[in-house]
């Protein structure tokens, strides 16, 4: 049986350990960097849950998707219950995080997309 890759700065204890409930995960060095995201776009269906992360820039009248996560909803709430306990510790660490409200935000939410009509 072939052995899970590792990274050396993010390994986890690999399932032949003492401890099988353990999961071995790998982290390469591009995805460490991560990708900047200043707007989700979440969709659903009856058995996904899709979030499209995406980075608007000022001035920038086209925005690209630069991730994408599929979900089960089962996933999905799992991830917002997580998010919000992260959340709540970080402000008790740092203060309340302040929410920007619609007509402080400044860019374009034009998707290329059909337009709206009212």
């Amino acid at each position: 049986m072939a052995q899970p890759l590792h990274s050396r700065q993010n390994c986890y204890p690999t399932m032949d350990n003492a401890n099988k409930n353990q999961l071995n995960i790998e982290l390469t060095e591009d995805m460490a960097e991560g990708t900047y995201s200043n707007l989700a776009i979440i969709t659903h269906s009856p058995a996904e849950f899709i979030v499209d992360f995406v980075k608007v820039m000022p001035g920038v009248p086209k925005a690209k998707v630069k991730s994408r996560i599929i979900l089960t909803p089962q996933h999905a709430k799992r991830l917002m219950k997580a998010l919000a306990d992260n959340i709540s510790k970080f402000e008790q660490q740092h203060g309340t995080i302040k929410e920007m409200q619609a007509n402080e935000m400044h860019f374009p939410m034009n998707f290329g997309g059909p337009k709206g009509e009212a």
